[in-house]
């Protein structure tokens, strides 16, 4: 067994036997006489590990003593004494969405980006391999196949997260829990002007920037010798977590052993593995590492990575850019504050601007073309824009869907629960109804509903209890509701309050026409209701605002009956979406309520 004396800090050094623990100081020392290839004078010690030249003196005489160092240079005994202290490996997550880097990220993941010059992954492969770490795992997920051929280039090992868009990245981390020792933890879109990467490293740490005055970042409060003590999010003059973390192996074995025990709880989904990291402080030892400001980057949106890199947008391979220079005849360095809207179920959707003018690019969802006729939508727009419905439209490519609008600042959408509200919104639906106009395109939830059906038994037997005979009421009920000798007329088919824009200067706008066509004018009323989960006051209301009077027995039976076809359509719409592997939440369960809810008691009217 080794002696072990006091180090020049203070802490337990190693006299002799590899695997002792070393002092910090002796450590850095040790380390930097290792990677010296000759003699280094003292004030270079000093410069090289930043400690002054009285804690280096002392930390040369324990490795000294302790038969490290002989002579200036280390010996075996000292290569064997840091060989604990060898980093295994490196964990590079990349399965984010990205989602707050619209929409670049609709196309490819931020990880894949060039920057400066250099792919922001392949420059952070490149540092690590350069600090001599060779072990390299990426795990991914997003638009995974755009980081494959890094296997072939670089020898790294793929790990594929089939949950990164349910489960946050402590997911990433259960995957490679077995991995986890000396380990490197990586984010895949950092750029990092200097290396940061190191073969030994001392101790578990967080790399973090300091924050002069107020943030929002993840902030965190450090006790003796700079072990983390709180982690709280936003603060003021503090140092945030920004970029790498470095995981030793005691932190790994506590970090997994927490991990396992939560990691099949509800809660622990959404979380950050930082998050539950900052639950347990008091079981898992981490320090600060304080980096200047300027070394880590990480771009949070398309405006920061610009600021770092002016000629990115110039030189960047996306076609979205190209067609908002194609449409607005603009050069790519003019466009700028891009951030991401409210994501619909079936589309992204993200702001841009050129110059002083706003505007939004709509990018269509991944399998939407299977479901949406966009040939048809175009027609619908361009109406939309005659009748004044839609004035913002500018331009949408038939065969793709991609679409340019302008920008409505300050705009808000309407209350159904308030009087003016509704009866705008009606009055809206109203003005489409009696346009006259005839659109090519016919739509039917019933019908559309069996489409969606169709989709759903092409992945096998719909087998949910309940849903062959709500079917058959459905059917039962179109063919009643078909005598009502109502016409077909232009309908927007998706009307609900989040399609209507309410602008500050008193512009109305109703947006979203992807399924509009010629259909029974009592189906805007029934996605509607469905949509604004109304109840029987409210449609009553709704009713009458739409038709300017009272409705007679057969007006409310089959607007009624159109209620029962938008919720039946949507829930095996919402079946076909869970069954793809979406998640459509708590919508599920609202479409079937209005179409099982209902359905019995409209056809009690008519039968």
């Amino acid at each position: 067994m080794a002696d072990v004396t006091a180090g020049a800090d203070g802490k337990a050094s190693a006299t002799g036997a590899a695997g002792a623990a070393l002092s910090r100081n002796d450590f850095l020392v040790l380390r930097a006489i290792g990677a010296s290839p000759e003699r280094a004078s003292q004030r270079g010690l000093a410069q090289a590990t930043g400690l002054s030249l009285g804690s280096v003196n002392a930390a040369v005489r324990s490795c000294s003593e302790a038969g490290l160092v002989d002579d200036g240079l280390i010996t075996e005994a000292g290569v064997a004494a840091l060989e604990p202290y060898r980093v295994d490996n490196a964990v590079i997550m990349a399965a984010g969405l990205s989602s707050r880097f619209a929409p670049i990220s609709y196309e490819k993941p931020k990880g894949i980006l060039r920057v400066r010059g250099e792919v922001l992954i392949e420059r952070q492969i490149r540092q690590l391999l350069e600090a001599g770490i060779t072990d390299i795992t990426v795990v991914l997920g997003y638009k995974k196949e755009y980081f494959f051929y890094l296997k072939g280039k670089y020898g790294v090992d793929l790990v594929v997260n089939p949950s990164y868009a349910t489960r946050n990245n402590n997911g990433s981390l259960w995957l490679v829990r077995d991995r986890l020792a000396n380990t490197y933890v990586c984010s895949s879109d950092n750029y990092f002007t200097e290396n940061p990467f190191e073969p030994y490293v001392y101790e578990a740490y967080y790399a973090a920037e300091y924050a002069d005055g107020t943030t929002d970042e993840w902030c965190m409060g450090e006790g003796p010798k700079g072990r983390i003590n709180s982690v709280e999010i936003g603060g003021a003059d503090a140092w945030y977590m920004l970029g790498h973390a470095y995981f030793d192996r005691a932190f790994s074995e506590g970090f997994v052993r927490i991990l396992e025990e939560e990691y099949e709880l509800p809660e622990t989904s959404p979380k950050l593995w930082e998050a539950i990291f900052a639950e347990h402080l008091d079981e898992l030892d981490m320090k600060i590492r304080k980096y200047p400001a300027g070394v880590i980057n990480e771009f949070d949106s398309l405006d920061e990575l610009e600021a770092f890199d002016s000629h990115f947008i110039g030189n960047v391979d996306s076609e979205i850019i190209d067609n908002i220079v194609s449409v607005l005849g603009c050069a790519k360095e003019d466009i700028h504050s891009f951030y991401p809207l409210k994501q619909g179920l079936t589309n992204l959707s993200c702001h841009f601007a050129v110059g002083d003018d706003e505007y939004v690019y709509r990018h269509p969802g991944a399998g939407t073309e299977r479901m949406i006729d966009r040939r048809a939508e175009a027609a619908a727009l361009e109406l939309g824009c005659e009748l004044g419905l839609d004035p913002t439209f500018l331009h949408m490519d038939g065969e793709r869907g991609w679409k340019i609008s302008r920008f409505v600042a300050g705009a808000r959408t309407p209350d159904p629960h308030d009087a003016d509200d509704l009866a705008t919104m009606m009055g809206m639906c109203r003005k489409l109804h009696e346009s006259g106009v005839v659109l090519e395109r016919s739509f039917d939830f019933v019908d559309e509903g069996l489409r969606y059906e169709q989709l759903l038994e092409a992945r096998g037997p719909i087998d949910v209890p309940g849903y062959h005979e709500l079917r058959e009421k459905v059917l039962r009920l179109r063919e009643l509701a078909a005598g009502d000798g109502f016409a077909p007329c232009p309908s927007h088919n998706d009307f609900c309050s989040a399609n209507v824009l309410m602008g500050e200067d008193g512009t109305r706008v109703l947006i979203d026409w992807e399924y509009a066509g010629m259909s029974d004018p009592a189906s805007d009323f029934g996605i509607f209701c469905v949509c604004e989960e109304l109840d029987d006051e409210l449609m009553d209301r709704a009713l009458e605002a739409y038709l300017g009077h009272e409705p007679s027995d057969v007006e409310r039976r089959h607007h009624l009956a159109h209620v029962v076809f938008a919720g039946w359509c949507w829930y095996v719409w919402s079946l076909a979406k869970e069954a793809a592997g979406d998640n459509v939440d708590t919508w599920l369960y609202i479409y079937y309520r209005y179409a099982a809810d209902y359905v019995d008691r409209v056809l009690s009217l008519y039968e």
